[in-house]
């Protein structure tokens, strides 16, 4: 077992190593953020300039504003004795070799002697920048190689030198992946080792598609995008986030640095990236690149007259059907195309499929590093590898032979041996004279999709939900739902299970999935639809029994645990409230959003919230409470999400006691561990809420005051100060004239009377049609 870092220190305060200090800072170490001095007055001008700015990064970097302060701002004149005392050092500074190697000598003269030491460069040889550092120096130094933003893109590449100590790269492994919550790789030390070699490899051929074949920027986006399992920004969106001038520097670096690529020239800067850069052109942050927002319409490059123009209808077919098919199926009736879509995909395709065989094991030793490097540095949901396999192993192959593309003797071997595939099953992998061995996976993960595979696992299932065994007498409800929404078989479904785990010699029940988001709320489709047929009374019904649903999870005689991640919105938000115990991964966005829809939370939201705001106040004097109940009620009327666990915790939505992950791949794990430990702890449910602290009509009015105020301010709609006073009037207990002591029943039975109205509302049916159509909220 290694020992966590407790604290570090990133030289350097630009755009990446401000963000790794946040990062390091997020995951609870102290985290010195050093930089040059500047050259007149205050020595830490630069530095606190750089930080000053990165707090305005959108989306943050800090997990919550308090987090900021674990990270101590200095300059190297005066501050770098502090590395005498930090466990890990990360240089970030600019990309010199000279630069780096004699900040390598000046830290070698300060660092204790246990103290790791690595380089984030992405562009310059590792070896190189310690080769004038001592033996024992080298040995604790390393690459590693975030992405940007560090916080939020999971990929860590950790890039050892020959002379690296195994056991120092082992514990950074160790560390990345459950303190850091990183996807972690490791790399060959070549010229921009592996997500990055193979990702401006796949736009080097969107420019080639755009400067020599005739397809516009829009069409080469089509067909880099969601579309193939990519991520919306594509190809040229990409460029432009990167910045034009970056993958200029990148571009002409990598080509100087693989003389004996066989593929080199490819990477030779086109004349018009060159001319861009020069006129300042140079992506999102010069307002204009590959695109140019004008008055509200997105314009592109035309490459005969760098003007920009507004997107000319695309020449690719009848693609619109392929986009509902799923992912693979998808892919391979693309490959099959034979217009010009299909024409360029398949070409491309085959291009960098051959490229990512023919860089093993140059700057990788395995498939599934490189195809881990794409998914978490590039967001495919397809690595090469896996792309490969997805559209045929041996017609991808026969392919690339017709093109006389070169084909790899690996992968040629492959085929002499009768393999069909880079992968079988979800976990081995082909390995040259072994054939298909065993990969390496977490053993603090459960693999739902073994699980599903296996039919034994599945104890109960319907058409949107399963019940799973996760072993140990711990079981698993899965939604299955579109979006994992709150639909109609879902709510049944946890109805029957419930029963299931009080009848059942279960030990307890996770509430679980292995999706991005662990709800998107209720199935507003189903609800809609009911709205307007006008049947209210099955909509009342299916309130009735949603709470009482959450209300048999709050007290559930055996213990229950929300395993939450992503999203979990509206009615999911509610769903986590009433589990009494939540483990979530550190980038969980959750909120009741119901006012975005016309509505006021209806199962147990506002009843919670309210009983939160009183138990965190030192007494149940309505002056102790006004002040968290306000901020409560702005909460909600704003249908404020949170940035992550921690801010949900503040936000009152997570009980103080969640389990927060780094990783949240370990979430249900984690989950299944905390039942276990309730379970032989001899589990109790909390107590019922009989005495919730509500303040009546003179809290009421302030509130009424603050949704005024929101509006003549621009900041709401009539309707959303509509809303925020029905809103104010639940959470204030109705028509007390007084502070009461309420039963819950009480609360919950305003909520369900003042949600059913809304729905008939014309504005709050126009809320939803237009979610449901557009997904995004509409202010009427």
């Amino acid at each position: 077992m290694f020992k966590p870092f407790r604290t570090a220190a990133v030289l350097g305060a630009g755009v990446m190593g401000t963000q790794i200090a946040a990062h390091l800072a997020n995951a609870g170490l102290t985290v010195h953020l050093l930089d040059l001095p500047a050259q007149a007055g205050d020595k830490n001008a630069l530095v606190e300039a750089s930080f000053k700015k990165a707090l305005k990064l959108s989306p943050p970097i800090f997990f919550t504003a308090k987090v900021a302060h674990r990270v101590i701002l200095g300059n190297f004149d005066d501050h770098f004795d502090r590395l005498a005392t930090v466990d890990w050092v990360i240089e970030a500074v600019v990309e010199k070799l000279d630069v780096k190697q004699q900040l390598m000598e000046r830290l070698e003269a300060v660092v204790r002697e246990d103290t790791i030491v690595s380089t984030n460069t992405s562009g310059l040889p590792i070896h190189a920048i310690v080769q004038g550092c001592s033996e024992s120096f080298r040995q604790r130094f390393l690459g590693t190689h975030f992405f940007n933003p560090p916080r939020y893109l999971r990929l860590l590449e950790l890039i050892p030198t020959a002379d690296t100590d195994p056991q120092v790269l082992e514990r950074l492994r160790w560390f990345g992946q459950l303190h850091l919550g990183k996807g972690v790789v490791v790399a060959k030390d070549t010229p921009n080792f592996i997500g990055n070699r193979i990702g401006t490899y796949a736009i080097m051929l969107g420019l080639k598609a755009w400067t020599e074949m005739g397809y516009t920027i829009e069409e080469i986006d089509t067909l880099t995008g969601t579309l193939v399992g990519r991520p919306k920004s594509a190809t040229f969106r990409t460029a432009d986030l990167v910045g034009l001038d970056t993958l200029l520097y990148v571009i002409k670096n990598l080509y100087l640095a693989i003389p004996h690529d066989e593929s080199r020239e490819l990477f030779r800067v086109p004349p018009v990236l060159e001319k861009l850069v020069t006129t300042g052109t140079l992506g999102a942050k010069s307002g204009q690149g590959f695109y140019k927002k004008q008055s509200g319409e997105l314009l592109s490059l035309n490459l005969e007259t760098l003007a920009y123009e507004p997107a000319k209808p695309m020449a690719l077919g009848a693609i619109e059907a392929l986009s509902k098919l799923p992912l693979k199926e998808r892919l391979c009736a693309l490959y099959q195309d034979t217009g010009r879509a299909g024409t360029l995909f398949r070409q491309m395709t085959l291009d960098l499929l051959s490229y990512s065989a023919r860089r093993l094991p140059e700057i990788a030793d395995s498939p599934v590093e490189i195809d881990r490097a794409m998914r978490w540095g590039f967001g495919w949901e397809l690595g090469p590898f896996e792309l490969w396999d997805a559209l045929g192993f041996e017609t991808v192959l026969a392919d690339m032979k017709a093109a006389d593309m070169s084909v790899p003797s690996r992968v040629e071997t492959m085929h002499h041996n009768g393999a069909t595939s880079f992968y079988w099953h979800e976990h081995h992998v082909y390995e040259p004279g072994q054939h298909y061995v065993p990969m390496e996976m977490p053993t603090d993960e459960i693999d739902l999709l073994a699980l599903k595979a296996n039919p034994t696992h599945t104890l109960w299932q319907n058409s949107e939900a399963a019940l799973l065994d996760l072993g140990d007498g711990v079981v698993l409800y899965e939604f299955r739902s579109k979006g994992n929404t709150l639909s109609l078989k879902v709510v049944e479904g946890l109805a029957e299970v419930l029963d299931l785990l009080e009848t059942q010699p279960f030990k307890g029940l996770v509430i679980g999935n292995d999706s991005a988001h662990f709800s998107g709320g209720a199935n507003l489709a189903e609800i809609g639809m009911m709205a307007q047929s006008g049947n209210f009374d099955a909509i009342a019904d299916l309130i009735v029994q949603f709470q009482a649903i959450l209300q048999r999870i709050r007290y559930a005689p055996k213990p229950i645990v929300a395993a939450i991640q992503g999203r979990a919105l509206g009615g999911g938000c509610e769903l986590v409230m009433a589990c009494p115990h939540v483990v979530a991964a550190a980038e969980t966005y959750i909120g009741l959003v119901e006012l975005g829809v016309g509505l006021i939370p209806g199962a147990g939201g506002i009843m919670r919230t309210v009983a939160r705001v009183s138990e965190r106040t030192a007494s149940l004097s309505a002056s102790q409470i006004q002040p968290f109940l306000q901020s409560a009620f702005e909460t909600i009327a704003t249908a404020k999400v949170s940035s992550s666990a921690y801010e949900a915790q503040e936000m009152g939505y997570l009980p103080c006691d969640t389990r927060i992950l780094m990783n949240g791949n370990r979430r249900l794990f984690a989950a299944k561990a905390e039942v276990l430990h309730l379970d032989r702890l001899g589990y109790t449910p909390p107590p019922e809420q009989t005495a919730i602290m509500v303040l009546g009509r003179p809290a009421r009015a302030v509130l009424e005051h603050m949704a005024y105020v929101f509006e003549q301010g621009g900041f709401a709609s009539a309707y959303d100060r509509h809303l925020a006073t029905e809103l104010a009037y639940v959470m204030t207990g109705g028509d007390l004239t007084a502070p009461a002591l309420v039963h819950e029943d009480y609360l919950l039975q305003l909520e369900r009377e003042h949600f059913l109205p809304l729905l008939s509302q014309p504005k709050t049916q126009e809320r939803i049609a237009h979610m449901l159509k557009t997904k995004k909220p509409l202010r009427n």
